[in-house]
């Protein structure tokens, strides 16, 4: 019988929010919440990914329930490495790992070289024999179809649930980039705390991520109704469960702030940049990628603010993991992509 002599390649983006996986011959092959749930008596995994987050905010004293990264990296070893290895039992067969596994895994492109050990070492402890870090600009560049060896710059910005990375490319490189610790996860908190500010409402963190997935728009022209949205929590004031109505324009000034601060980094990066590929960038535009790039209005109003052409990536939420299954097609191209991340 044959245990698979063979190469299997996957890339992972390994997210606050999210974990992806992509499979060089299936595509995405998991996409899961980054979550997992332990029974602490027992110090077993009970549940990971969807399982896991629907246990959220309702589960009883013995069972913790954890996102084990934070802002793009890991801040728990053994959680991470405890729900990688449920996520990739899910899509490798058993054997797999007595073979040869090539990763490549995603990371912000502003994490430090202690940080992006860690994540090796997490896939390293699984048995991979071959594990590759790539900047997330990177990968999401290359997930969306940049050209990224060509001399020509293109600008790309990568909301995601922990980290905001944005990057100017051009010859294979990251020429100059910002990498955020504002994103998804600071717009949720956001919500929460101005709804507490102004309904005196106390709401969870899955209901504030819904709140902001139901905004019409962060940017109206005019021609826009507003969505009324329904939040449930509990009265500060009463301790009693409470609703609220409230609408996009709500919405808006409650992550005003946090956009703010995503678009100075846009202008800080543009700042960086050589003159020659200023040019390139005003041409070619800006490509939005990253769940936060879902939020609607967002494009405009970068537009509005920054002069640039911007474009939200079609596959915006599976960008980073295509990216770094896609890079494996062209092994001496991802070493070169990779060589400044293996120097730690």
């Amino acid at each position: 019988m044959c245990l698979g002599f063979f190469t299997h390649d996957i890339g992972i983006d390994l997210g606050t929010a999210n974990t992806l996986i992509y499979s060089k011959n299936k595509g995405i092959i998991l996409h899961e919440p980054s979550v997992i749930a332990i029974d602490e008596d027992s110090k077993t995994v009970l549940a990971v990914g969807n399982k896991a987050k629907e246990m959220v905010g309702r589960a009883p004293g013995h069972i913790r329930v954890v996102r084990p990264l934070e802002d793009g990296v890991i801040s728990d070893f053994m959680m991470t490495q405890a729900m990688l290895k449920e996520f990739i039992r899910k899509v490798l067969p058993e054997h797999s790992f007595l073979t040869k596994v090539r990763i490549v895994i995603g990371v912000p492109s502003g994490v430090t070289g202690v940080e992006k050990r860690a994540v090796e070492e997490v896939v390293r402890y699984m048995g991979a024999k071959e594990v590759f870090i790539l900047d997330e600009p990177m990968a999401a560049a290359i997930g969306v179809g940049i050209p990224v060896d060509e001399p020509n710059g293109y600008m790309i910005a990568d909301i995601g649930g922990g980290t905001s990375d944005i990057a100017i490319i051009a010859l294979g490189g990251i020429v100059t980039s910002v990498s955020l610790r504002i994103a998804g996860d600071e717009m949720d908190e956001a919500i929460i705390a101005y709804m507490r500010k102004n309904y005196n409402l106390l709401i969870g963190e899955k209901t504030a991520e819904e709140m902001k997935m139901k905004i019409n728009t962060i940017y109206p022209d005019g021609s826009e109704e507003y969505y009324t949205i329904e939040a449930k929590g509990r009265d500060i004031i009463t301790g009693l469960p409470k609703s609220v109505v409230v609408d996009s324009k709500d919405m808006l000034n409650a992550l005003q702030e946090i956009i703010d601060i995503i678009i100075e980094g846009i202008k800080n990066t543009l700042e960086n940049a050589p003159p020659e590929l200023s040019a390139d960038i005003y041409a070619n535009g800006m490509i939005l990628a990253g769940g936060g790039a879902l939020l609607k209005g967002l494009d405009k109003l970068i537009e509005s603010q920054t002069g640039l052409k911007v474009t939200v990536a079609e596959n915006a939420l599976e960008a980073v993991a295509e990216g770094t299954g896609k890079s494996l097609s062209k092994i001496r191209n991802l070493k070169r992509y990779t060589m400044r991340d293996r120097r730690y």
